[in-house]
This record gives structure tokens, sequence and C-alpha cells, in this order.
């Protein structure tokens, strides 16, 4: 791909740009320095809010169902863990459904009321768990949403959480929550 290209990205030999996105950089043997960031250029903004949209329809943040599960009264949703019960036993979140990616089609009608969105987690990050059980929820015909960071971010956050030998909390990771606040502010 290269940057004087119209059909990719874009931007003309001149420097401008077609898609209304500003200008890239003209180095001086005259050849366009496209930005890394602007290579693919930024998605038109009714494009991006509907992008935006759709995430926030699928995606819940630890902090946000932290702070629905602490509010009094009933979140309007049941959390559900989908790993294996030795990594439930290490640490899962308090009231959590534990239920196994595996055993979802055979067990969630039993465990769940689909009038109730669902909210999954895995391990974390790095983890596809909850994508997958929340595939299997949503092919049952449940509401669901997967909570991005998983058991990993909401122990790094600094939330209380169960074990097989009773509750745990650990100081706040100053690299994923603010140190000495209720919440980050997004």
């Amino acid at each position: 791909m290269t940057a004087t290209s119209t059909t990719t990205g874009g931007a003309r030999t001149d420097g401008t740009r077609t898609d209304g996105t500003g200008t890239d950089g003209i180095r001086t043997d005259g050849i366009i320095a496209v930005n890394p960031v602007l290579r693919v250029a930024p998605a038109l903004p009714a494009v991006a809010a509907a992008y935006f949209g759709a995430s926030l329809a699928f995606h819940a943040d630890v902090s946000d169902v932290a702070a629905a599960l602490a509010a009094d009264g009933d979140p309007g949703f049941v959390v559900l863990d989908s790993r294996s019960t030795e990594s439930w036993d290490q640490g899962h979140v308090p009231g959590a459904v534990h239920l196994p990616t595996a055993l979802i089609p055979g067990q969630a009608e039993q465990l769940l009321d689909k009038a109730v969105p669902v909210v999954t987690y895995c391990w974390g990050p790095g983890c596809n768990g909850a994508t997958r059980a929340a595939l299997a929820l949503a092919e049952l015909g449940f509401q669901v949403k997967e909570m991005l960071g998983g058991f990993e971010y909401w122990a790094r956050e600094g939330f209380e959480f169960e074990t097989w030998e009773g509750h745990e909390r650990r100081a706040a990771d100053p690299l994923t929550a603010p140190v000495g606040a209720e919440d980050c502010g997004c």
C-alpha cells in the first residue's frame, strides 16, 4: 500500500487526503510519509458511532459490573464464570454463577433465566473463553455481554473475590485503577 493511492487510504500526491482526515507529511524528497496511525483512515463519524455503540452492546467494563453489583437492589443481570472448577476455586466474582463453557448447552436453561441478561467472564484479556461462552448463550436465546478484562482485571482493580478458602481482596494495581479514587472517571 502506498500513501499516494486514492483507493487505499485517501492520500493524494500533494499530501492532502481525499477523505477529509488532514494531511500526511511530505518528506524533503517529495515522497509522502504516512503516519502509521493514519495509514488506514479513520472511519466516518456515523460509522464510528455505530461501531462503538455496538461494542458497548456486547461488552461491559469490570468497574461498571462491580459498581452495579455493589449498588443496592437487583443489578438486572447475572454474572457467569465460564472457567473450570479449578479456576473457579482460585477466585471468582462474588455471586457469580459457575458454568464452564462446555456445559452451557446442557445446563444453561436450568441455571439461568432467559429474561435476565448474562455477563460472562473468563480469565482475562488474553483468553477468549468468555467470548465462547457468550456465543453459546446467545445461540440458546440469552441476552449476553462479555466482561472485558475478565477475572484478571477484577482482581487487579482491587475488587473483592471469593476463593475456596473465603473472601480476598488485593490492592488495586495502579496500572489498571486509580489509587485512592472510587473509579477511573471514564
